[in-house]
């Protein structure tokens, strides 16, 4: 099949299902920032969600697409380094058009996967997963509020939550241009446009993530405080 034994193909994959990410990654921001403007909309916007069939589909379709973006991720770094052979430990100047973030890809993604296990653990875990089998009675799975509140509190975890979304606006400011150009949106009038809007729709999405931590850390200092 085209898609899987062409470089091209796998390419298209991993741009595809990369910005079908990106599009959750705005939902997922958007409703983050809801919890800074009140904790009660946030919880209700939660419980919408929870372990309803739909948010059930909805888990299981993006985590597809994550394992898949993952494999085709692999693939490609395999395959490139097999096509480079013993060139690729020759010492030469990188060119200046080449980006950080294009070389790193692989380094950044193995982050991101890192980060990802750790906001799996800290919040679906105690939300989706407790509400379909009970597993923490303790933990209310609609308060997503408090656990906001509780995470951010924590300065070890706020530092690992930068970082990783740091990690995140590097592979999405190259990925998301990437991904436009791979699927044939790279005419010489538009290339640099969409670099540029990657750049700033990336910056925006990683920012209101970052907002949300530094906000509720701020937030727990000023209580600490009183």
């Amino acid at each position: 099949m085209w898609l899987s034994n062409s470089s091209v193909g796998r390419k298209v994959v991993m741009s595809i299902t990369g910005l079908a990410l990106i599009l959750f990654l705005t939902f997922h921001m958007a409703m983050n920032l809801v919890a800074i403007i009140s904790g009660d909309a946030y919880n209700v916007v939660c419980e919408f969600l929870g372990a309803n069939w739909y948010a059930l589909v909805a888990t299981t379709g993006l985590a597809a697409l994550f394992v898949i973006h993952i494999v085709y991720a692999f693939w490609l770094t395999i395959q490139n380094r097999k096509a480079r052979g013993s060139e690729r430990y020759a010492v030469v100047e990188k060119p200046k058009s080449v980006e950080w973030a294009s070389q790193n890809m692989l380094v950044l993604g193995i982050i991101i996967f890192a980060g990802l296990g750790l906001h799996f653990a800290n919040f679906w875990y105690k939300m989706q997963f407790n509400e379909l089998t009970g597993v923490l009675p303790y933990v209310d799975p609609h308060d997503g509020a408090a656990l906001i509140k509780e995470t951010f509190s924590n300065p070890v975890l706020v530092a690992l939550y930068l970082v990783w979304l740091g990690a995140l606006w590097f592979h999405l400011t190259h990925g998301f241009w990437s991904s436009l150009q791979t699927i044939g949106w790279n005419n010489k009038i538009w290339f640099e446009r969409w670099r540029l809007i990657s750049n700033i729709y990336s910056t925006v999405i990683v920012g209101g993530f970052a907002l949300v931590v530094i906000v509720f850390f701020v937030k727990s200092l000023m209580c600490g405080a009183c």
